[in-house]
C-alpha cells in the first residue's frame, strides 16, 4: 500500500530521466561553446601569425616578382579588418574603478600635503633664521640671557615688520575675494583666482611665525591639505560625499605631516571633518576611511624625508609611579579645562572688541596685525617664551634639552597668563597661524607648574608624587583637546610620541575633564531678539546681542577646525550671488495665536507640511509652531491634567497654549528677502535649524519659507541654467 502511495504521488522515473538528460545536454553544451570560444581565440592567434609570416614573406618575394603570390588590394583590406577586429577583442578598454581613483586621487592629496608642508615648515625657519639669528636649540629663552638695552629694538622691530607684511596679504586677499565674487559670472576666472587665496594665506602664516608671532604651524598645515583637497574636488566636480571625503584625507595629512604622528592625523580628520558633518555625508564615514589612512601615511612619509623623522617635541624623561595618584591629574584636568576655556573666552572678547573698534573708528584693517604684533613684542621683553620659536620652547619647560635649566613654578604661571593674552591678540587682529601650538605651550607649563606645586606641597609617605614632567605632558593634551575639542586627537598624539602605555589612563581622565569643561561654551546660545539684520561679512559671527554665537566661536577661534562646511563650502559661485526671494517657497500654512491646535494639525496633513508660521493680524511673524512641539507638548499635557483630574475639550488648546509654556521652542529666525544664499545657509546652521521663514527687508511681514532643499535646488540649478547656456547657442527670432 504504502508503495502505491508513493508511486502515485511521485512522477514517473522517465521524467527524471528525460531532466537529467536534458541539464547533460546543456552541460555539454555549455561545455562546447567553451572549448569552441577557446578554440577560436587559438585559431585567431594562430592564422595572425601565420598571415604574419606570409606578409613577410610576399615581401621577401616581391623582389623577384613571382607570378601567382603575390595577394590583391582586396584580399590586404579582409586582413587588415580582420586584424583591427583582433586587436578589439584582445585589447580591451581598461576603467578605473570610482571608489579606485578616488582612493588614487585621496593619494596625490596626501603627497602633495606633505610636500606643501615641508615648503611651508621650511620657509618659516629659513625666515626666523634671516629676523632672529638666534640660537634654536636654545629656543626664545637665550633672549633672558641678554641685556635688554642691546636686545629691545629687536625684539619689538621683527614682529611688527612681519605685522606689517601679514597686513598687506590680507588686504590682497581680502581684494581678491571681492573680486572673485564680482566675477562669479565667469566660473573658470573664479577658480583659478581661488587658488591664490589659500597660497598668500599659507605666505602670512610663514610670516607670522617667522618673525615670532604668538601662533602655531599646525592650523595653516591643515588648511594647506584641506585647499589641495578642495581644488581636486572643484577640477573633478564631485558630489559632496566625495568632496567630504576628499576633504578628510586633506586634513588627515596637514596634522600627520605637522606632527609627525599618522595616527593622530586620522583621528583628527575624523573628529574635525566627519562627525561634525551632516547625516547624509556621515554615511560615507565607512568609505573616507581607508583614503584618511592612506593620506595621512603618505603625508607623513614625506614630511619624514623633508623635515626629518624626529618627533614633533622632545619627549622629556618621566615616570609614573603609582595609580593612586589618579586623582591628582584629574584636577589637572579640571585646571587645563578652565584654562581653555579663558583663552576661548579672551579670544572672542578680543574678536568682538577689534570689531567694534574697526566699526566705529573707521581704522583702516592693514593697520591691525601690526598692532598685534607690537604688543607681542613688548610682552617678549619680560617674557620671551611667548616668541613663536618651533617647538624648542616647549622643549625648555619640559626640560627635556641638554643644557638648558627649567623655569620656577612663579614664572611658569606668568607664563600662562602672558600666553593666552598674546595668542587672543593675534589673532583678533589678523595675524594667520593656528592654537595647537599655543595650546600645547600653555599645557605644558600649567602641567609643569601643577607639578611643581604638588611636589612641594604633597608630603604624603603613601602618596608617591611623579616627575612634572609627566604632569607636564598629561596637561598638553589635556589644554589642546579643551582648546580645539579633539579629545581623541589629543589622547593618541601624546600616546603616539610618548609611546608608553601607562600615560593612556591619567590622559583620558584629564583630556576628558578638560574637554567637557570647556565643551559648556557652545551650550550658550542665549539669542534674545528675533530680528536679524546683518550689516557685513563678519556680522553674521555674533548674536544680536554682541557675543559670538557658540557654534562660530570654534570656527573662529581654529580655522582649520571648519575646513569643510557642508553645502556652503562647496556653493557655486552663481548660488552665492542668489538672493532668498529667488530660492524661497511662497506656499505656506500660516495660523494665529488663538487657532485651535486641532486646526492647525488639520492644515499640516492637508498640506503636507510639518510646521506652521504664526502672524499676527497683520501678518508679520511671531513665531514657528512644528509638529514635535505639538507632540511634545501632548505628552506633557496628558500627565499634568491626569494627575489633577482635570478635563479639557480639544478645541479649547490653542497654539498660544503651546508657546506660553515656553516662549523660546516657538521662537523663530527669520531671514530677509534681499539677503544672500550663504547668509540664509549661515543663519540656518547657527541655529542648527532646517528651515527659517523669509520677511520683508522693510518689516517683519511674512513672504515665505525657506529650508535647505531650497538653497540646494537652486545652487543646482542655477549651474545647470549656466553649463545650458554656454554649450547650447539661443534660437534665433525668425526674421
Amino acid at each position: 500500500m504504502a508503495v502505491i502511495l508513493f508511486c502515485s504521488l511521485s512522477p514517473p522515473l522517465s521524467v527524471y530521466h528525460a531532466q537529467t538528460i536534458n541539464n547533460k545536454n546543456i552541460f555539454n553544451s555549455l561545455y562546447l561553446s567553451s572549448r569552441a570560444n577557446n578554440y577560436k581565440l587559438i585559431a585567431l592567434s594562430q592564422s595572425r601569425d601565420i598571415r604574419i609570416r606570409t606578409r613577410a614573406q610576399n615581401e621577401q618575394s616581391s623582389e623577384n616578382e613571382v607570378n601567382g603570390t603575390t595577394t590583391t588590394y582586396e584580399e590586404e583590406e579582409e586582413e587588415e579588418e580582420e586584424e583591427e577586429e583582433e586587436e578589439e577583442l584582445i585589447n580591451l578598454p581598461v576603467k578605473i574603478p570610482a571608489r579606485d581613483f578616488v582612493t588614487l586621487t585621496a593619494c596625490a592629496v596626501g603627497l602633495l600635503t606633505g610636500l606643501g608642508v615641508v615648503l611651508f615648515n621650511t620657509a618659516v625657519h629659513e625666515i626666523r633664521d634671516v629676523f632672529w639669528d638666534g640660537i634654536p636649540l636654545r629656543g626664545a629663552s637665550w633672549l633672558r640671557e641678554e641685556p635688554i638695552e642691546e636686545i629691545w629694538q629687536r625684539v619689538i622691530l621683527v614682529p611688527v615688520s612681519g605685522g606689517i607684511i601679514v597686513g598687506l596679504l590680507n588686504s590682497l586677499r581680502s581684494s581678491l575675494e571681492d573680486q572673485i565674487s564680482e566675477e562669479s559670472s565667469s566660473v573658470r576666472k573664479s577658480k583659478i583666482k581661488g587658488v591664490f587665496g589659500p597660497l598668500l594665506k599659507a605666505i602670512a602664516a610663514a610670516i607670522t611665525l617667522g618673525t615670532g608671532n604668538s601662533l602655531g604651524p599646525e592650523g595653516p598645515s591643515v588648511e594647506i591639505g584641506s585647499s589641495i583637497a578642495k581644488g581636486f574636488g572643484n577640477l573633478l566636480n564631485w558630489s559632496d560625499g566625495k568632496r567630504l571625503s576628499l576633504v578628510a584625507a586633506g586634513s588627515a595629512a596637514g596634522i600627520s605631516s605637522g606632527f609627525n604622528a599618522s595616527v593622530a592625523g586620522c583621528f583628527f580628520a575624523v573628529e574635525s571633518v566627519l562627525w561634525p558633518s551632516s547625516s547624509d555625508s556621515f554615511s560615507s564615514l565607512p568609505n573616507a576611511t581607508p583614503i584618511v589612512i592612506l593620506s595621512s601615511v603618505i603625508a607623513s612619509v614625506i614630511s619624514q624625508v623633508g623635515l626629518g623623522s624626529d618627533p614633533a617635541f622632545i619627549v622629556p624623561q618621566y615616570d609614573f609611579r603609582s595609580p593612586s595618584e589618579l586623582p591628582l591629574y584629574l584636577l589637572l584636568g579640571v585646571i587645563c579645562g578652565l584654562i581653555s576655556l579663558t583663552l576661548s573666552k579672551l579670544t572672542s572678547l578680543s574678536l568682538q572688541t577689534i570689531s567694534t573698534i574697526q566699526a566705529h573708528k573707521n581704522l583702516p584693517k592693514p593697520i591691525f596685525p601690526a598692532l598685534g604684533a607690537l604688543s607681542v613684542g613688548l610682552l617678549a621683553l619680560k617674557y620671551p617664551e611667548v616668541l613663536y620659536w618651533g617647538f624648542e620652547n616647549v622643549d625648555v619647560l619640559l626640560e627635556s634639552r641638554p643644557f638648558t635649566t627649567g623655569l620656577s613654578a612663579s614664572i611658569l604661571v606668568q607664563l600662562v597668563g602672558v600666553k593666552i593674552v598674546a595668542t587672543s591678540v593675534c589673532r583678533a587682529t589678523g595675524l594667520v597661524g593656528g592654537y595647537y601650538a599655543p595650546s600645547l605651550f600653555i599645557g605644558a607649563a600649567t602641567g609643569m607648574a601643577y607639578g611643581r606645586f604638588v611636589k612641594e606641597l604633597v608630603h604624603v609617605s603613601v602618596l608617591d608624587v611623579a616627575s612634572p614632567q609627566a604632569y607636564g605632558l598629561v596637561g598638553m593634551a589635556a589644554t589642546l583637546a579643551g582648546v580645539c575639542q579633539v579629545p581623541l586627537t589629543s589622547v593618541l598624539l601624546l600616546f603616539e610620541l610618548t609611546q608608553d602605555y601607562r600615560i593612556v589612563l591619567p590622559l583620558l581622565g584629564a583630556v576628558g575633564l578638560s574637554s567637557w569643561i570647556s565643551s559648556s561654551r557652545n551650550q550658550n546660545k542665549s539669542k534674545n531678539n528675533t530680528e536679524i539684520k546683518p550689516t557685513s561679512k563678519r556680522d553674521d559671527d555674533y548674536n544680536n546681542d554682541g557675543n559670538i554665537s557658540g557654534s562660530k566661536e570654534l570656527c573662529l577661534l581654529e580655522s582649520s577646525l571648519c575646513v569643510y562646511e557642508e553645502k556652503l563650502e562647496f556653493m557655486s559661485d552663481l548660488a552665492r550671488n542668489m538672493t532668498v526671494s529667488q530660492a524661497m517657497k511662497r506656499n505656506y500654512v500660516s495660523v494665529s495665536m488663538e487657532s485651535p491646535v486641532v486646526e492647525v494639525v488639520d492644515e499640516m496633513i492637508q498640506e503636507k507640511q510639518s510646521f506652521v508660521i504664526i502672524v499676527d493680524n497683520d501678518g508679520c511673524l511671531l513665531g514657528l509652531l512644528t509638529l514635535d512641539l505639538i507632540q511634545d507638548f501632548i505628552k506633557r499635557n496628558m500627565i499634568t491634567t491626569t494627575a489633577a483630574g482635570e478635563e479639557r475639550e480639544v478645541d479649547e488648546i490653542l497654539v498660544c497654549d503651546i508657546c506660553e509654556m515656553d516662549e523660546k521652542k516657538c521662537r523663530a529666525w527669520p531671514v530677509t528677502t534681499d539677503m544672500s544664499l550663504v547668509e540664509a545657509q549661515k543663519m540656518m546652521d547657527s541655529q542648527y535649524v532646517d528651515r527659517v521663514p523669509v520677511v520683508l527687508s522693510d518689516s517683519q511681514r511674512v513672504v515665505g519659507v525657506i529650508d535647505r532643499d531650497c538653497i540646494n535646488i537652486a545652487s543646482r540649478a542655477a549651474v545647470a541654467k549656466e553649463i545650458l547656456q554656454s554649450s547650447y547657442p539661443h534660437r534665433r527670432p525668425d526674421s
